[in-house]
């Protein structure tokens, strides 16, 4: 890639951060482009669908998670690493205002952008969760697909004003819900 392909490409990523933070995965690809200095052709050049940007913006914190998940299942107890697995997936979820709704369709659709992400991010924590059975530590009727919607929910629930104050409440319970004894 040019040096100012590249540029602009760091730019959209940089910007586009920013701006489906503020405003949700619905947000402006016009005033994306517009916030970066570029035009709107040279968004869609980079990335010809919003899944694409999405998943760009994504990718990075979702191959971190399947990286991280390797790193705890080394060094901590099986329930140590799923809890903090799901603590850190549902914070990666919730960084972007209307991922989970995205996030979701994906998993279902491998002609979506975010379906490869979403699918290995799925799979590292469906390995936890498969350790911390093994060591009896968490319910054998709970598989990867429902960690996988849990901590959905527990992200979706992050967005939702109403439920600021309660989502590490409500996260404690869900985990109660899957651990044999906590």
């Amino acid at each position: 890639m040019r040096a100012d392909a590249r540029k602009n490409y760091d730019q959209l990523l940089v910007v586009a951060a920013e701006v489906v933070a503020e405003e949700g995965a619905d947000a402006s690809l016009r005033d994306i482009a517009r916030r970066a200095g570029v035009g709107l052709g040279t968004l869609y050049r980079h990335f010809p669908t919003r899944d694409a940007l999405l998943e760009a913006l994504l990718r990075t914190g979702f191959d971190e998670l399947t990286t991280r998940a390797a790193e705890l299942e080394a060094v901590s107890t099986p329930e140590d690493a799923l809890v903090s697995w799901l603590r850190e997936f549902v914070a990666c979820a919730d960084a972007y205002q209307g991922v989970t709704d995205l996030m979701a369709a994906a998993i279902e659709d491998p002609g979506s952008a975010l379906h490869a992400s979403c699918v290995a991010m799925r799979a590292s924590g469906a390995r936890l969760l498969a350790h911390a059975q093994g060591a009896d530590a968490a319910r054998a009727d709970v598989d990867g697909a429902d960690l996988y919607a849990l901590g959905g929910a527990l992200a979706w629930i992050g967005d939702q004003p109403a439920f600021a104050g309660r989502t590490d409440h409500l996260f404690e319970i869900v985990v109660r819900g899957i651990l044999t004894d906590r």
